[in-house]
């Protein structure tokens, strides 16, 4: 059996040893509420004092927005000591209508202003071009991991198309790694199967609420070398605070998922551990998963979720968690 490959974030931090941490930058692209621009730049800074070395946008974040604010905050950092993943399969477009996908109830997630959408293209030539747009949002000359992102209801077209000019860009060095971002898992094992990917991003499959990974597309990682990098880890909000209103997948998290949301919570609260602590640090236990993708939207969010990464978590709570069949029997718990 393989073992996943390195992850590509270099060796950070004072300590010396390699961060599990990297920032995801969805936030900073003002989903579901607006960010300063002080926030974002003061947020990406924090990171980096704190050792973090591994960033991931998208050109859908902010519709561009994220990318920029990312290359303006990292542009006098040494651009060796970095890695940036950016994703393809989605053109921002001037004047093109709304997509649906981006609407819950009639707004964008994204809180941005102008009249630039998203437009999926996953051909070839599209993948191209969207690769050189986020390089001038970025202002980079390269990037370091490159995804499809969220061919969903395009598998045939990232395949062929996509799939073609990542494996280019890998053989040219143009790029160092290609990968899959996604909310799903049973897509990303037909990937696996189907095309040579050296990481995917696992986006809300594999937390606290939903162990939907477990038995399929992790083992097939471990496999087949295929190194994962979990984001959606908080499930976008709700293992932040399962309270009323609380978001699960980026909409309104129904009544069953707020009812396992709190379950979760009180267990980590009778062991007096956050319960965005045990989030954090549940899906690292999982040897296919090399790194976890957390998003933040001001200094004092990315100070919380590095501190709280380390809280001491007593081995008991794993086991009650497993005992209430909160978490899968076979699921990998830290310590």
């Amino acid at each position: 059996m393989a073992s996943p490959i390195a992850p590509l974030a270099p060796v950070a931090a004072a300590a010396g040893t390699a961060r599990p941490l990297g920032l995801g930058t969805a936030p900073l692209g003002n989903l579901f509420t607006g960010v300063p621009e002080e926030d974002a730049a003061a947020a990406i800074g924090t990171a980096w004092d704190l050792g973090i070395r591994s960033f991931d946008t998208a050109p859908l974040y902010g519709y561009g927005e994220s990318e920029r604010r990312l290359g303006r905050a990292l542009r006098d950092r040494p651009r060796d000591e970095y890695t940036i993943s950016t994703k393809v399969g989605r053109l921002i477009r001037e004047g093109a209508p709304p997509s649906p996908e981006q609407l819950h109830d009639g707004e964008h997630f994204y809180k941005t202003s102008g009249r630039a959408n998203p437009v999926f293209d996953y051909g070839y030539d599209g993948v191209m071009r969207s690769l050189e747009e986020s390089l001038e949002r970025l202002g980079l000359d390269r990037v370091d991991l490159l995804y499809i992102h969220d061919p969903d209801d395009h598998y045939a077209e990232a395949v062929e198309g996509a799939y073609r000019a990542l494996d280019s860009l890998r053989e040219q060095g143009v790029v160092r790694a290609i990968g899959v971002g996604m909310n799903q898992s049973g897509m990303l094992a037909d990937f696996a199967r189907d095309a040579r990917f050296d990481y995917f991003l696992l986006a809300g499959r594999y937390t606290l609420l939903d162990q939907g990974a477990l038995d399929e597309l992790l083992p097939l990682c471990l496999e087949n070398g295929i190194g994962i990098n979990a984001g959606g880890v908080l499930n976008s909000g709700i293992l932040a605070d399962p309270s009323p209103g609380a978001t699960f997948d980026y909409v309104p998290a129904s009544a069953e998922r707020l009812r396992q949301a709190r379950a979760v919570a009180e267990v980590c609260a009778r062991h007096d551990v956050p319960l965005i602590a045990a989030a954090l640090q549940f899906p690292t236990a999982h040897p296919a998963i090399g790194s976890i993708l957390v998003g933040a939207r001001n200094e004092r969010e990315v100070r919380d979720n590095d501190r709280l990464l380390s809280h001491p978590i007593p081995a008991q709570l794993w086991e009650d968690l497993r005992e209430r069949r909160l978490i899968a029997p076979g699921a990998p718990v830290p310590g």
